[in-house]
């Protein structure tokens, strides 16, 4: 049974206690009081280590893009249009798509208790790297939906990588990255020296890049994104398309360098 079924056959809310708990029983229309509980309920909810992790990383990102979201003020239709492309990919069924929908609408609100969402995901998930990585990105594809990031979006991804000690190299490469996917899928029919430098963007190399560390980049990336790696570190298998879409897209620029190269 997946990490879905066993939180709907549970206990919602007090599979994770805390501001992910509360925000999670709120988007599936529960309210709980965790201090009710006791331990013997919340032992028998059902849920693992992986299980716990998934819900938490669905929770975190579905409410975190909602704040990010409406951070200057409003929510284009590119923003929705993102998010809406996300679940789809996703695949979500009807209950996990309503719960994806409150929790990018408690986000929005002027109370969201950002920093302790914030340090709840961090202790869920371990601190792991990978996980942390996938966060802030998927939220950088959502601030990035309408073209650009603005003053205020970059403020609160500024704020979420300090809390979640993602390195600001490491914001600014994926940024590079995404948009360099961007363009290259607005320049696919463009010219071969466009195309090409999207490749090197994707691959956050330029083009006086040796072979090797073209090939070192590639295995690099791939490693990072592997949808099998990030299921076992507490990716929802739903979100493993996201992944995929990902490893599909460093593989596309790696052959294209190696095609242009191979042509010299």
């Amino acid at each position: 049974m997946s990490w879905w079924g066993k939180l709907i056959g549970g206990t919602v809310g007090f599979i994770l206690g805390g501001p992910l708990g509360a925000l999670l029983g709120a988007a599936m229309g529960h309210s709980f009081d965790a201090q009710t509980m006791g331990t013997e309920r919340l032992s028998h909810s059902g849920l693992g280590g992986s299980e716990r992790i998934q819900t938490a990383f669905f929770t975190t990102t579905f409410s975190v893009m909602g704040h990010l979201a409406k951070a200057d003020g409003t929510i284009s239709r590119d923003e929705i249009a993102t998010v809406e492309s996300i679940m789809a990919r996703m695949q979500l069924n009807v209950q996990q798509r309503q719960a994806a929908i409150n929790l990018f609408r408690s986000g929005k609100k002027a109370d969201f208790p950002l920093d302790a969402v914030l340090d709840q995901f961090l202790s869920e998930c371990h601190r792991r790297a990978d996980l942390i990585r996938m966060l802030v990105e998927m939220l950088v594809v959502t601030a990035m939906a309408d073209g650009e990031i603005t003053r205020e979006e970059r403020h609160i991804l500024a704020a979420v990588c300090d809390r979640l000690g993602f390195p600001r190299s490491e914001f600014d490469r994926l940024v590079r990255m995404i948009r360099a996917n961007r363009a290259g899928r607005r320049r696919s029919d463009g010219n071969g020296r466009e195309r090409l430098k999207a490749a090197y963007d994707t691959l956050g190399l330029t083009p006086r890049a040796s072979d090797e560390d073209v090939k070192k980049a590639y295995r690099r990336l791939l490693s990072e994104y592997h949808p099998d790696k990030l299921v076992s570190k507490g990716l929802p298998e739903e979100m493993m398309k996201f992944a995929a879409g990902k490893t599909q897209e460093i593989t596309t620029a790696y052959e294209h360098i190696k095609e242009a190269r191979q042509a010299r």
